[in-house]
């Protein structure tokens, strides 16, 4: 059974082979990350590491038994009691219901561990899986975007148009954590 880990150092090298093997998959639903991404891999992965220990982010990982990377949960902006949840699933691990599974995880870990009372994401029109995840797990449309690229951003992304979801983490998903009715 996978596990979510919070980033490491010692997970480089298997989170630089979980994005290469996955690169053209990911392509399929948003845009490559570019070849700058994989060239300065190891400085940006330090970077990261930096800044998730100065508590600006929360990047979490699916670990497979084998040590293998299955996914990425991220968390970004913690600011005020919020943050923009980010996922990708490597595409062996699809169609299992483990996505659902670790954003649910992956909110809990946000009200419970961070102290987070809502969390927002974004995806872009064409990416179905990733809408009806967010939608199994209780964020709801709020909006259309233009989503952001370039400098900050994903490069291609640039004037690409997408959904904004929230999710409110108290409420019905509260309860429902701690078995009360919702």
């Amino acid at each position: 059974m996978p596990v979510l880990e919070r980033l490491r150092s010692d997970h480089a090298p298997a989170l630089l082979a979980f994005e290469r093997e996955n690169r053209a998959f990911f392509a399929a639903s948003v845009p490559d990350r570019g070849d700058a991404y994989f060239d300065g891999f190891d400085a940006r992965h330090r970077a990261l590491l930096d800044e998730q220990e100065s508590g600006g982010i929360a990047f979490h990982v699916l670990v497979a038994e084998d040590g293998e990377i299955l996914g990425r949960f991220n968390l970004v902006d913690l600011d005020g009691g919020s943050a923009e949840l980010g996922y990708r699933l490597a595409e062996k691990a699809t169609g299992r219901g483990l996505a659902t599974r670790w954003v649910r995880e992956l909110c809990r870990l946000a009200r419970e561990e961070y102290g987070l009372s809502r969390l927002t994401a974004e995806t872009t029109l064409g990416n179905g899986p990733s809408r009806a995840v967010l939608a199994r797990v209780g964020f709801g449309a709020v909006g259309s975007v233009t989503l952001p690229g370039g400098p900050g951003g994903q490069p291609g992304l640039s004037g690409e148009p997408g959904i904004a979801y929230e999710l409110d983490l108290g409420g019905s998903f509260g309860r429902e954590w701690s078995g009360s009715p919702s």
